[in-house]
């Protein structure tokens, strides 16, 4: 119950769109992308917002994860069956939360955690738990407190999640639960994975679809205080010019449906 959490959080709960929800509690997503850092550590309820995810959305966000494990050879990916909407779906525990550089140049994790990384601040995920039943609330913005009675009927019904390849964020002080923060890692990693990007012109339109669909959420986003701040572009130039024109149409095509972000703060990789 939030025993690392800073603030007045003693069940946090965080509202994510679909289909990053699912994949957070499935253990497929490994990193939660924001525009503002993790006021919390611990453990973090994941709930779905009420929008029905489009089949588009689904199917680029999906191909990004693919060529993501693809990189450490992971191909058998097993995806949810299904994305369920305002419903409380399960918790994750957040052990660290660093800067987009910081995990990108991260040498010691996986390549396909670091390319995860694509936004302002990288919350670092571990130890995935799903619901068996979700069950329906309505969500808020920023991160919020569960309801006790809500809480004391979800830990009932978790079951624990073996996702496709589980990573082990290492703590700097393993005796600071906080001690994993922007600005913690050392200034040796020093070599960027985006310059690697264009090695492969699959994965560079993989992460250029899923940007697009996460982009229709985050054009103009609010952080917990309230404050407007424009979404963060954390790929380079010369990244960005490597992207094939397919990818780009994809792009377009998500961004000019023009839907806006009006449950929480999804300036996300996704």
């Amino acid at each position: 119950m939030g025993r690392n959490n800073g603030g007045n959080y003693t069940n946090p709960c965080l509202t994510m769109h679909q289909p990053w929800a699912s994949l957070l509690v499935y253990g497929i997503k490994r990193v939660e992308g924001r525009s503002w850092p993790a006021p919390i550590r611990g453990r973090l309820w994941i709930h779905a917002a009420s929008k029905v995810p489009e089949p588009e959305t689904i199917k680029a966000v999906e191909e990004f994860y693919r060529e993501i494990y693809g990189v450490n050879g992971i191909k058998d990916v097993k995806y949810p069956e299904n994305y369920p909407i305002s419903r409380l779906l399960g918790c994750v525990e957040v052990v660290g939360c660093i800067k987009c550089e910081e995990l990108q140049n991260w040498e010691e994790l996986p390549e396909g955690v670091r390319l995860e990384g694509q936004t302002q601040f990288c919350w670092l995920c571990e130890k995935p738990q799903r619901l068996i039943i979700p069950f329906e609330m309505r969500g808020q913005q920023g991160v919020y407190n569960l309801e006790r009675k809500i809480y004391e009927a979800a830990v009932r019904g978790l079951r624990p999640v073996e996702g496709p390849f589980p990573v082990k964020f290492p703590l700097p002080d393993p005796q600071d639960p906080f001690s994993l923060k922007p600005g913690s890692l050392p200034s040796r990693l020093s070599t960027s994975i985006a310059s690697e990007l264009g090695t492969s012109s699959s994965r560079s339109n993989a992460i250029a679809g899923a940007r697009g669909v996460a982009a229709k959420f985050s054009k103009e986003v609010k952080d917990p205080s309230g404050t407007e701040r424009e979404t963060e572009d954390p790929i380079s130039m010369r990244t960005r010019s490597k992207v094939k024109d397919k990818a780009q149409e994809v792009v377009s095509r998500v961004v000019d449906e023009g839907h806006s972000n009006s449950v929480t703060d999804n300036s996300r990789y996704p």
